[in-house]
C-alpha cells in the first residue's frame, strides 16, 4: 500500500479513536450528572415529606391535645348554666350538640393528618380504621384486604398509608365510583398495594401531558422514594387500577 495512503488510514482511525473516546467520556458524565441529579432530587422529595409528615404530626397534636380538651370545657360550662326559660334551654343543647360535632370534626382531622393507630398498632390496623371511618361518611365504599403478617417500618408505613388515603380522596372526588377495593398482598420481594374502582376512569398519559393530575405525581414520588414501581390502569368508562409495588427495607 502507498505509504501516503497508510498515514491517511491511520490519521482516519486515531481521528475516529479519539472521535469515539470523547463521545464515551460525554456520555459517561451525562449518565453520571443524570444519576447526581436524581439523587439529589430523591433527597429534596425525602426532605420534604419528611417536612410534612412532621407538620400533620404536630398539627394533629394541636387539634388533640389543644382544641379538643378546651372545647369540652366550653361545653361542660354551657351545660353547667342553670336556664329556666324552654327557648333557652333548646339552644343551650342546640351548643352542646353542635360542639359535639365540631369535636368529632376534629378527631376525624386529627385521625386523617396522623393517625394514633398507625404508630401504636401498625399499617394494617390504621388503614381498618381509616377504611371504617371513611365508609361512615361518604358514599363511596371502600373494601380493605390484607395479607400481611410482616412488621413494617415506620418510613414505609406512613407513605403507604398517605398512598391509600390520597387514593381514597381521588376516588371520592373524580371517579364516580360507588366500590373502591384496597389490598395489600405481601410477597417474596416486599408488599404490593392495588387499588381498584368501578369509576369513570381517565386518560392518565394524556392527564399528565395536559400537566394534571398533582395527586397522581405525589402518589408517584411516595412510592418511588421507597425503591417501588407505580403502574396506573384506566380508560375512561373502564374504572381504574392501581398497583404499587413496594420492596423490603435494606437490611
Amino acid at each position: 500500500m502507498d505509504p501516503q495512503k497508510t498515514k491517511f488510514y491511520i490519521a482516519i482511525l486515531l481521528a475516529s479513536v479519539i472521535i469515539a473516546i470523547i463521545i464515551i467520556y460525554f456520555a459517561i458524565s451525562l449518565i453520571k450528572h443524570q444519576r447526581r441529579s436524581l439523587a439529589i432530587n430523591r433527597q429534596n422529595v425525602l426532605s420534604e415529606i419528611a417536612t410534612l409528615e412532621k407538620d400533620r404530626t404536630r398539627m394533629a397534636a394541636d387539634l388533640h391535645d389543644e382544641l379538643g380538651p378546651l372545647l369540652s370545657v366550653i361545653k361542660m360550662r354551657i351545660n353547667s348554666i342553670d336556664v329556666t326559660d324552654e327557648d333557652d334551654r333548646e339552644q343551650q343543647e342546640l351548643s352542646s350538640r353542635q360542639i359535639d360535632e365540631v369535636l368529632e370534626r376534629l378527631r376525624g382531622i386529627a385521625r386523617n393528618l396522623m393517625p394514633n393507630t398507625l404508630v401504636r398498632k401498625g399499617l394494617v390496623k390504621a388503614v381498618e380504621e381509616f377504611t371504617n371511618a371513611f365508609n361512615q361518611t361518604n358514599h363511596l365504599k371502600v373494601h380493605f384486604e390484607s395479607n400481611l403478617n410482616q412488621d413494617i417500618d415506620e418510613e414505609r408505613s406512613i407513605n403507604i398509608f398517605r398512598v391509600i388515603q390520597e387514593i381514597c380522596q381521588n376516588a371520592l372526588k373524580h371517579s364516580k365510583a360507588s366500590q373502591l377495593l384496597i389490598r395489600l398482598n405481601e410477597t417474596k420481594k416486599g408488599i404490593q398495594v392495588l387499588c381498584e374502582d368501578n369509576g369513570v376512569g381517565f386518560d392518565y398519559e394524556k392527564m399528565l401531558k395536559e400537566g394534571k393530575g398533582l395527586g397522581l405525581r405525589n402518589l408517584k414520588s411516595r412510592v418511588e422514594i421507597m425503591g417501588g414501581q407505580f403502574m396506573i390502569e384506566s380508560r375512561p368508562g373502564k374504572g381504574t387500577q392501581y398497583v404499587f409495588d413496594v420492596p423490603n427495607a435494606p437490611a
